[in-house]
């Protein structure tokens, strides 16, 4: 071979492959409009321009640990007690950023004939299966009111058919969270929110992966993290484009989206710094009590070793 030809073929080679290989990571979420600067990031092409491949998955809360086990997944978005049911039950997952917190974005809805939590008690209500967010957050309001799960009678179903399933007459009480729980807001002929995170604040997601995958991985964590406050960023530059993105996925328009995210505070950098130094140790240790006295978990894990923030720069 020539030395022409010779550089003719590297030249071709150089040009068939890529500057720099991206990571391929799964991630699991559902429809939660919390999550959504994820699917910003990947459908705006932030995620690609930080050199990451990411496919985002639609999976139900009650079986994202099992798509994580498999290896179907190896990141998911998701509460912050739902990491602790994950890891006490052996699917070992690390937390490395807060997405967001709820301001009024879950909530129970009850007919109108429910004057207090207190009232719901023999009720049925539908919520989530245990070591979901939904089911851990009757938990907590029943708690909070005297009452436990064994006063009432649950009914699994995921916050959007449970919306539906109440506005359509079934079920006495609804466990839901945004964008659903507009839908009840808006049919009040069917019934009302009795109580929201707004009354009880505690629900708040966080991102996080297997250690496996960030141990192999900690160029394309940086990356993942990156890519959630340049979402955020995005939010805050073109608001419009950017619910207009974020709605869609959720089969809304961007003012429908709009009215959803205004019950949620997606948490920046130094949001996520004070949560993790605080907020989050005070919290899983509660949210842990609860979950062993419903007998959610057998036994509580190692609450220190539930998050690494240190990618959050």
């Amino acid at each position: 071979m020539t030395r022409i030809s010779v550089i003719a073929a590297l030249g071709a080679a150089l040009l068939a492959t890529p500057a720099s290989a991206q990571t391929k990571v799964a991630i699991g979420i559902s429809g939660w409009t919390g999550f959504a600067p994820l699917t910003l990031a990947k459908e705006a092409g932030i995620f690609a321009k930080n050199g990451l491949d990411v496919t985002i998955k639609k999976i139900p809360q009650a079986s994202r640990h099992l798509a994580i086990a498999s290896g179907d997944i190896q990141c998911a978005a998701t509460t912050v007690e739902t990491w602790i049911v994950w890891n006490a039950n052996g699917v070992a997952t690390t937390q490395l950023f807060q997405l967001d917190k709820s301001y009024g974005a879950d909530g129970m809805a009850v007919r109108n004939t429910v004057n207090s939590i207190k009232d719901v008690k023999g009720k049925t209500v539908a919520a989530s299966a245990p070591g979901t967010a939904p089911y851990f957050t009757l938990a907590w309001f029943l708690k909070k009111n005297g009452l436990s799960v064994k006063d009432v009678t649950v009914v699994n179903m995921e916050p959007g058919p449970a919306a539906q399933a109440f506005i359509a007459g079934q079920n006495d009480v609804a466990m839901t969270y945004e964008p659903y729980l507009s839908a009840v807001r808006a049919k009040p002929e069917a019934g009302k929110i009795i109580a929201t995170t707004l009354d009880y604040p505690m629900v708040m997601d966080t991102f996080g992966c297997t250690p496996k995958f960030i141990s192999e991985n900690e160029a394309a964590v940086k990356a993942l993290t990156k890519s959630y406050f340049d979402a955020l960023d995005m939010i805050k530059a073109d608001q419009s484009k950017a619910f207009q993105i974020m709605g869609a996925d959720v089969k809304q328009s961007a003012d429908q989206f709009a009215n959803s995210a205004k019950y949620l505070r997606w948490q920046d950098k130094a949001q996520n710094k004070a949560f993790f130094t605080g907020e989050f140790k005070t919290f899983s240790k509660e949210a842990a009590d609860l979950l062993l006295e419903i007998g959610v978990i057998k036994q509580i894990p190692d609450l220190t070793k539930l998050a690494d923030p240190r990618f959050v720069q």
